[in-house]
């Protein structure tokens, strides 16, 4: 891995010395299918042309490719020995010309971890599919090229496959003489382009819209899934976001999507959520529902399909010249997808996913010794690869919030217009924006930059309320806090809400003021007079980026009537700053427990009930007293038992409460039930037991011994497919024997025969939190092993083992010390390797703060 690196330094001065004209890449994949090719990786050919310029001739500079194997080189017609100029991940090339013409034909290798050219066969069918995911740097496994962002050209791709398949790239497409060909691409960034082949399931649609000045724009519309998944694949749902979404950007941006085609291909054993390749944009096929799913996914989907159409005009129309500036494109889209998912489609409450569950990641990114400002110091591809984190997305999002909040949605909107026209088929840095909005809004952003963008960490907003000897509220004040490692106190326009309990019962608001809050205290005079506050909520409506804190009469009310606040955003914000104080050990994790157990049943919104879920069953594995945990466990499992049979029969909020129960089962009479559940024997009026909600109760009875290998195997026989395999290698490496452990720790850490998918399944059955005992031997195997592993596997493995099996479950001062040693005696370890062991000891380190808080201490 370490020596595929490319540093900024190196990215700057090329592209200093270089410009690129075109690329040409042919690639033939016809190897995909048939027998093994022997020894060694399945590879593929792959001969790239690209004509570019230097401006120094004479000047050296490089061309970067990973593969197995070059055939051979050519520099402006002068034949290059590869053994002498490719060191596996770079080419040399000197005595460049004022124009130069590169041809490199080259050996790449399939990819079994989901970077370069994926390859897959499907279990079900045995059909092999094919697609590329190359985000920060992997394009170069599967052509030579400059892999660098500002380095943007025309793209031109023809592929070889087998006669039955299909081929899709960025531009449209056709076959002929058994090649597919393609059309030439816009200019665009090499991590951007894109081949997606095989058998797959297609299916088409068209998007119309007459422009301003009358002509017509027509998209033509694409969705593809493997065969396997075409019965369950709602792609009329898929097409509606679609038109919805290129409506609302066409309305908002003015600026014509400029990459022709649209097509969207939802692929297994994809690493992220979503890519947004310029007319073939990649999803992970989850995203195509096997069983009864919640509202909550749905908008879900549809917030990362607009999420990565935003992306067209962010980040790839207009591109960040180095990774610094990801924040440019992930942050606008991540803001994008709510602002679109409420402006054009039926999910008009997505801005309370945003506050729930968006920003949770964002909080708890930015509490970690990695933090870091959204415009971030990326060093090199390494920092590139960790940096598509909490900050760059979910910060940067809410950051883009509140600047919506202080420059006006019509300023904001103006200068993403004149940014589009201005830097079209560029590249950007972070002055290029700001000097936009400046003309379209006259505020400082310089000013709100270095406060927003140029500074790490989380500000706590807490109201102090004074009375007046008649009950009124005599002042009001918000005081702003910040931890120590990262002390500034940044602006921030909030709106301050107080509620009082209605002669009903319910909690409502009654007065509100916005206000700029600045410094450590800001009174907001304009609630002076108002009557006395059972409930101050600083932050309502979710304008800014804060941890929202409670005075002791509003903590008191919470307590008490927390179900009563009926506006659902600002009852989300209240258990958003509840699970924060949680995290911080300000709240015992069982009193979060015990609020979600009194409130949580009458929680309307299914996306924040299943938060709260998830929630709670981290502060009982991680933040509860051990002494607790199997207290906890069983009010936990009463508690969602009594709102599953309670819940409406084939309810999305009773199929929640029944993912909920399976998650927290322990006793033997729970895990009786879902074994009743499965066979047919015990019945829950309206509670469908689909092929997703089977393996959902499979996990914790294989986890409690109640499953074994023969149970598991008659169940992936029920479901032999992809998916079905995923389920069943978690609940094999699940199970509770040394053995079991043992073998799936060799087949992670020793081996590199299991796929990404399979790798990350083996992952998540390893690790249970009913096993701790079980697990103990291997923290000391674990960091035995990681320099290794992260030498030797892909960034993207690596990452998997070093986050997945990090011995949270061991959380003792033992482990944290054990911690503190592997960092002491490896200082010169890669940075990244580091970062990663940093953020799991401070994770950790939390968990036992919030153990002490929970048991009194």
């Amino acid at each position: 891995m370490p020596g595929e690196n490319l540093s900024r330094d190196e990215a700057r001065e090329r592209a200093a010395l270089l410009s690129v004209d075109e690329y040409e890449v042919s690639l033939d994949v016809r190897s995909a299918v048939g027998d093994a090719q022997g020894e060694g990786p399945r590879t593929f050919r792959s001969v790239t042309t690209i004509r570019f310029r230097c401006n120094e001739p004479g000047a050296s500079s490089f061309a970067d490719l990973v593969a197995p194997s070059v055939t051979a080189v050519s520099l402006n017609g002068r034949d290059l020995d590869p053994s002498e100029v490719f060191d596996g991940s770079r080419i040399a090339l000197e005595d460049l010309a004022a124009d130069n013409e590169l041809v490199v034909d080259a050996q790449c290798a399939y990819s079994r971890t989901g970077e370069g050219l994926h390859r897959f066969v499907d279990p079900e069918d045995g059909e092999v599919y094919l697609y590329t995911q190359y985000e920060p740097a992997d394009s170069r496994r599967v052509f030579a090229n400059f892999e660098q962002p500002d380095l943007k050209a025309p793209f031109r791709f023809e592929v070889r496959a087998p006669e039955e398949w299909t081929v899709w790239s960025n531009g449209a497409g056709e076959r002929a003489d058994g090649v597919w060909r393609f059309a030439e691409t816009k200019p665009i960034s090499t991590y951007i382009t894109c081949v997606v082949a095989g058998p797959y399931h297609y299916v088409t649609d068209s998007y119309e819209r007459v422009l301003e000045d009358g002509t017509r724009l027509e998209i033509p519309l694409g969705a593809l899934c493997r065969k396997g998944l075409a019965p369950h694949f709602d792609a009329d749902d898929v097409f509606l976001i679609t038109k919805q979404g290129l409506d609302f950007f066409h309305d908002h941006f003015d600026y014509p999507y400029p990459f022709g085609k649209y097509d969207q291909a939802f692929v297994p054993e994809y690493n992220l959520g979503a890519m947004e390749n310029p007319g073939m944009v990649t999803f992970r096929e989850e995203y195509i529902f096997r069983g009864k799913v919640t509202r909550a996914s749905y908008e879900g989907r549809a917030n990362t399909i607009l999420h990565e159409m935003a992306h067209m005009w962010f980040g790839d129309l207009v591109t960040m010249e180095w990774w610094d500036d990801l924040w440019l494109k992930e942050s606008f889209a991540d803001f994008m997808g709510a602002f679109a998912n409420v402006g054009a489609t039926r999910f008009k409450d997505a801005w309370i996913t945003f506050a729930n569950r968006r920003k949770a990641w964002a909080y708890r990114a930015d509490q970690l010794p990695s933090t870091h400002p959204i415009t971030a110091d990326i060093r090199d591809l390494e920092d590139a690869k960790l940096n598509f984190d909490g900050i760059t997305y979910a910060k940067g999002a809410s950051a883009l919030k509140q600047l919506v909040a202080y420059v006006g949605q019509d300023a904001f909107l103006e200068g993403a217009r004149r940014y589009f026209k201005r830097h079209a088929y560029g590249n950007t840095r972070l002055g290029d924006l700001l000097s936009v909005l400046e003309e379209t809004s006259g505020r400082d952003m310089a000013a709100w930059s270095r406060s927003w963008l140029q500074t790490a960490g989380v500000n706590s907003l807490t109201p102090q309320v004074l009375l007046s000897a008649t009950g009124t509220v005599d002042e009001l004040a918000v005081v702003q806090e910040a931890a120590e490692s990262h002390p500034e106190l940044r602006p921030h326009r909030v709106a301050v809400g107080l509620y009082r309990r209605t002669a009903e019962g319910a909690l409502e608001r009654y007065a509100r003021a916005e206000v700029d809050v600045e410094g450590p205290r800001t009174v907001v005079a304009e609630l002076a007079g108002a009557e006395a506050p059972e409930l101050v909520l600083v932050n309502d409506d979710d304008l800014t980026y804060c941890k929202t804190r409670f005075d002791d009469t509003s903590l008191a009310t919470l307590r008490e009537h927390l179900g009563a606040v009926t506006d659902p955003l600002a009852r989300a914000l209240c258990w958003s700053a509840l699970w924060n104080m949680t995290r911080d050990a300000l709240l015992p994790a069982r009193d979060f427990a015990a609020l979600v157990l009194r409130f949580a049943g009458r929680e309307s919104d299914i996306g924040v009930l299943q938060m709260l879920h998830a929630w709670t069953g981290s502060a009982l594995v991680h933040y509860a007293a051990p002494e607790w945990r199997e207290t906890g466990g069983r009010l936990l499992a009463e508690g969602a038992l009594r709102e599953l049979r309670d819940a409406a029969p084939g309810s999305e909020h009773q199929l929640a409460w029944a993912r909920f129960f399976a998650s927290v089962a322990a006793e033997e009479a729970d895990l009786a039930l879902l074994r009743g559940l499965l066979e047919g024997t015990e019945k829950i009026d309206g509670l469908d037991v689909d092929q997703e909600l089977r393996w959902t109760f499979l996990a914790p009875l294989a986890a409690h011994g109640a499953a074994d290998e023969g149970v598991l195997a008659a169940e992936l026989a029920r479901d032999d497919t992809a998916s079905g395999k995923r389920h069943q290698v978690r609940c094999l490496a699940s199970r509770p024997s040394e053995a079991v452990k043992a073998q799936a720790w060799a087949q992670v850490v020793e081996s590199d025969a299991l796929s990404n998918a399979l790798v990350e399944a083996t992952i998540a059955g390893f690790a249970q939190s009913s096993q701790r005992e079980l697990l103990a031997p291997y923290t000391e195997k674990y960091f035995a092993a990681i320099e290794r592993v992260w030498a030797e596997r892909s960034i993207q493995i690596g990452m998997d083992v070093v986050r997945g099996l990090f011995p949270s479950l061991r959380d003792s001062r033992d482990t944290l010390d054990a911690t503190d040693a592997w960092l002491s005696a490896h200082e010169g370890a890669a940075p990244a390797l580091r970062r990663l062991v940093l953020e799991a000891r401070d994770d950790l380190a939390r968990a036992l703060r919030a153990q002490a808080c929970d048991g009194g201490a």
